[in-house]
């Protein structure tokens, strides 16, 4: 079908429905041109009128540590009450909110977990134009203020410090934001809370979260979990250092998969093939036989495992010990279990204020352990499994939810979310595991349990090159690839036995969240290599 043409002025035909286009963008432009004009006639009213207090606010050159500054008294937000009426301080942080209206703006200004409502009104001191500039800064923008400390007759509920303000003389953005964020930091830190049925729904998911990691990391229960998390690993090295171990570092390069199984990245090394290491737990026990007598390491461990759970992860930090012992390997096993009820004492002890800002977002239960912690055998662990119809044999291993099962018929028969499961079958343990004298079903192995998931598995290790190369040959393992391992023990190596622990599962546990990946800074699993 052929459209009807009418002329235009340069003598072009054109459709009716072109000209109907053509009409309706020059209608569109002069709407715009009027709009302009209207802007104009405003600020020549009103923000181009002289500025008193032109200097006081703008945009912060880029700083490339040209001048020190040292003249300004930078106070953290968390100390700003014991300024009160002491005059000015200058404070740096982000704009978390902002709200002008009229000849006032409203700032809220968070630094890390603390917040402090700010205030800018037009008089002496401030300018129309200072108050509009405030109000335009973009959320997440990092500012430096001047303020005064003043005291407030009711409580700011919406900020850490409720009882002051700050009224502000001067702000400059020091580092500003794109306007439009992928996701709000008040969303990110809005409670999760099922039953609240009255409370916004507005979750971000977390694929969204682990895509923008660096704006979600900023919420105050994020905050808390990994200066928790921090303090785990200080614990932990602090607990053992008092204990006399050393702390050592073990290669993540070796030549042999650690666990003898096929759960192993491979890298090119040069001309060869080699793994990342999925423990240091060779490297541990020849630091036993090197007379270092008890050692532990802090590090990344690998475990090339396709699951996509709640609770695994290709790349974790493992908390790993090793230790001699005379006769026994309990001496070993009571020193991981005390050390174990140590750090949460020390977590509940010196990091309530982190424990209650996670609680703020998600539910957290107190975490409930007794001291000395409750040991019971594997068969036991069976035998209460196979009360609550559970069916399960004797030399198979747990099952995800028969942990969880145990975890909770344990809680309710001794009130604890810790616990020790001792003597597991030898078929499901690694080579190097150190049968049972008494049973060769059993080995001397045990795992340890928080809110019934494993968090630590361990076992005297065997220290006889001639029985340890017999149990990798067993296992169909290529001893030319561990030869190493095992010469070091035909020098003399005592007895030992140790553990690896996971640790961004024991946070997960200890807060009772749902997902390891809250606990993972910047997470690996199967599906996610960035950022």
């Amino acid at each position: 079908m052929v459209e009807e043409k009418e002329n235009v002025a340069n003598g072009e035909q054109v459709s009716k429905k072109g000209a109907k286009k053509l009409a309706k963008a020059a209608k569109k432009a002069e709407q715009k041109a009027e709009n302009a004009s209207a802007a104009a006639a405003n600020n020549a009213g009103g923000d181009s009128a002289e500025d008193h207090a032109a200097g006081r606010y703008g945009l912060s050159e880029m700083i490339q540590s040209k001048d020190k500054r040292s003249e300004r008294n930078f106070v953290p937000v968390s100390e700003l009450s014991g300024q009160v009426g002491k005059g000015l301080v200058w404070v740096r942080g982000r704009v978390h909110t902002s709200r002008a209206k009229g000849k006032q703006c409203f700032l809220i200004l968070r630094q890390q977990s603390s917040t402090v409502q700010c205030i800018l009104a037009v008089g002496d001191v401030i300018s129309k134009q200072m108050v509009k500039f405030a109000g335009n800064i973009p959320k997440e923008s990092i500012i430096d203020i001047q303020a005064k400390p003043v005291a407030v007759s009711s409580k700011i509920e919406s900020c850490t410090e409720q009882s002051l303000e700050l009224s502000v003389e001067q702000i400059f953005v020091i580092s500003q934001a794109k306007a439009q964020l992928p996701l709000q930091i008040e969303d990110a830190s809005r409670p999760e809370n099922a039953e609240d049925a009255e409370g916004l729904n507005i979750r971000v998911n977390q694929d969204t979260r682990l895509d923008n990691r660096v704006l979600d990391l900023r919420t105050p229960a994020n905050q808390a979990i990994f200066r928790l998390e921090a303090g785990v690993c200080r614990l932990f090295r602090d607990i053992l250092t008092e204990k006399g171990f050393t702390e050592i570092h073990t290669p993540k390069i070796i030549s042999a998969a650690s666990e003898g199984g096929a759960n192993v990245f491979t890298v090119s090394y040069f001309k060869d093939s080699a793994y990342l290491a999925q423990s240091p737990q060779l490297y541990k026990q020849m630091a036993i036989a090197a007379d270092f007598d008890k050692v532990y390491t802090v590090g990344a461990v690998f475990r090339a495992e396709d699951s996509n759970t709640h609770r695994h992860l290709t790349e974790f930090v493992g908390l790993d010990l090793e230790m001699a012992f005379k006769y026994h390997y309990h001496e070993v096993l009571h020193t991981i279990g005390n050390t174990f009820t140590s750090i949460f004492k020390g977590l509940r002890d010196k990091y309530a204020k982190e424990i209650e800002s996670v609680g703020q977002q998600y539910k957290v239960d107190a975490f409930k352990f007794l001291e000395p912690p409750l040991i019971l055998q594997f068969a036991d662990g069976v035998a209460m499994l196979r009360e609550a119809g559970v069916e399960t044999g004797d030399e198979e291993d747990l099952s995800t939810p028969n942990e969880k099962l145990l975890g909770r018929l344990v809680k309710a028969k001794y009130d604890t979310d810790f616990y020790i499961l001792d003597k597991f079958p030898l078929a499901i343990r690694p080579f190097y595991t150190m049968p049972d004298p008494n049973n060769p079903v059993y080995s001397n192995s045990y795992d340890m349990f928080m809110r019934g998931e494993e968090i630590l598995s361990g076992a005297q290790r065997i220290h006889d090159p001639e029985y340890l190369i017999e149990r990798a040959k067993h296992h169909g393992i290529d001893t030319s690839k561990i030869a190493a391992y095992i010469e070091s023990f035909r020098y003399g190596c005592p007895p030992h036995a140790g553990g690896g622990i996971g640790m961004e599962r024991v946070v997960m546990l200890y807060l009772g969240l749902d997902n390891i990946r809250k606990t993972s800074m910047f997470p690996r699993d199967p599906k996610r290599l960035t950022p």
